[in-house]
């Protein structure tokens, strides 16, 4: 991911702040297309988005003349969408249903389980996985709401125990935070967060009365008999060796091939073969029974796909103007634990959790005169120096606001919006952007960031 250092660094000239207009334009059509010209935007939002982000591309190598900051951008572009497409392919062949009685604590019960897998699997494979189950489970009684809370427990905050769960904590062990730091550090505000988020999602369920029993029919059928139906076993092997390609990173693994950049930066392509590979032959071979039970398309990822294209390149001048801000003398003074959980969070609920968190560890060690660049620096950061124990404290607040603040906007986290997508071809009615802030985020969330905040941070 893109560290601070690069983003400093990329651009030969200084980027204008009209710069990141592009940035804003499409963050505003996101919120307000679907709302006030939903027609006109489902019909041309791929045009808009690769526009837009083709214009700041185009900015960048014509007047900058800057080629190096655009390759590493596409390169993380290509590993983001083609290991969420793999991912929403294999989780779309595998068909999980269950007749059952939809109460709240069977809801609580399935939202805890797919935080638990979540550490497993990775936040997109856990809700890809357990989305369209969840659905037709609610399917006489779902509401937007449960979608939320879903995006905020299964999409966000339940992979918060180990690196595979979240791209932020994933980058942070590539970089050299041992693999266990975030179960032994981390359990605490994962125990908040998760719980916190179950127990207000229940008693909120709870009030969901006039559609809380099943009709007649289904409800004769559940107190018969209850039944769980798995189809797509298959699918199994291959998300699995999807995820477990995500580990094949040629700075790890020297003998890997990869494309070099320049920096040092080395572009991983085998992995991202070996996930396509695994994609193309898991839709090949998947069973027509588990697709047409979750009535597969491949509209719900070609949006995200899409969206995320302009999203990654008009991020990039928003990026380096936070990180020139942020390497400010002024402001690395300000450099405390509780600055760094807020910034961090802040900015990772608009501009993706992962480079958030590339950029701020990088800052948070620079303050100490360490190179984000140095596995033995990160891993004395992440334990916590002799003169300065409060790095260990720092670490843990640049990971809780990576990854939990990644709920607070449909594109803080990738799942986010894939969960949208599928939910919206189900026929829920989500909520638009901004709605989805200020009637669920800031009510919901918000108080449970300030308590983990009081509890961890502070």
């Amino acid at each position: 991911m893109l560290n601070a250092s690069i983003l400093l660094s990329a651009a030969p000239h200084q980027i204008p702040g009209y710069l990141i207009i592009p940035f804003v334009v499409l963050i505003g059509l996101i919120a307000t297309g679907p709302i006030f010209f939903p027609h006109f935007w489902h019909k041309y939002y791929k045009y808009i988005a690769v526009a837009l982000g083709l214009l700041v591309l185009g900015y960048y190598l014509a007047v900058l003349q800057d080629t190096h900051l655009p390759a590493e951008t596409l390169a993380e572009y290509a590993s983001f969408a083609i290991l969420l497409s793999a991912l929403y392919v294999a989780a779309g062949g595998i068909y999980i249903n269950a007749n059952a009685n939809a109460t709240p604590f069977i809801n609580v019960l399935i939202l805890f389980l797919g935080a638990c897998l979540a550490n497993v699997i990775g936040t997109t494979g856990a809700s890809l996985l357990l989305i369209r189950p969840f659905i037709r489970l609610n399917n006489h009684r779902i509401k937007p709401y449960q979608i939320v809370f879903f995006i905020f427990i299964v999409s966000n905050a339940g992979g918060m125990l180990t690196p595979l769960g979240d791209p932020p904590l994933f980058i942070g062990f590539l970089k050299g935070v041992p693999f266990f730091w975030t179960m032994q550090n981390l359990f605490t505000p994962w125990l908040i967060a998760v719980g916190g988020l179950c127990a207000i999602f229940f008693f909120r369920d709870r009030m969901n009365k006039s559609t809380y029993q099943p009709n007649p029919e289904v409800k004769a059928r559940n107190e018969a008999k209850t039944e769980f139906y798995f189809s797509g076993k298959r699918n199994i092997l291959w998300l699995t060796v999807i995820i477990g390609a995500t580990f094949l990173n040629p700075s790890t693994f020297e003998w890997l091939p990869y494309i070099p950049l320049e920096g040092g930066i080395k572009v991983s392509f085998v992995r991202e073969l070996v996930q396509l590979t695994a994609a193309f032959l898991c839709y090949k071979f998947a069973s027509k029974t588990a697709l047409n039970g979750n009535h597969f398309s491949f509209e719900p990822i070609l949006e995200v796909v899409f969206l995320f294209f302009g999203i990654f390149f008009t991020m990039m001048p928003a990026l380096q103007l936070s990180a020139e801000l942020a390497s400010s003398p002024e402001f690395s003074a300000y450099l405390t634990p509780s600055m760094l959980y807020w910034t961090t969070g802040t900015l990772s609920g608009v501009l993706d959790n992962a480079p958030t968190y590339a950029n701020f560890l990088s800052l948070g060690m620079a303050k100490y005169g360490m190179n984000y660049a140095n596995v033995d620096h990160v891993q004395q950061f992440a334990h916590g120096l002799s003169n300065a124990p409060e790095t260990l404290l720092s670490l843990e607040a640049i990971s809780i606001g990576a990854v939990l603040f990644g709920a607070m906007t449909y594109i803080g986290n990738g799942p986010n919006f894939m969960v949208k997508a599928i939910a919206e071809q189900a026929g829920v009615k989500m909520p638009p952007f901004f709605t989805y802030v200020y009637k669920y985020s800031l009510v919901y969330l918000l108080p449970i960031l300030v308590l983990i905040w009081l509890v961890v941070i502070r």
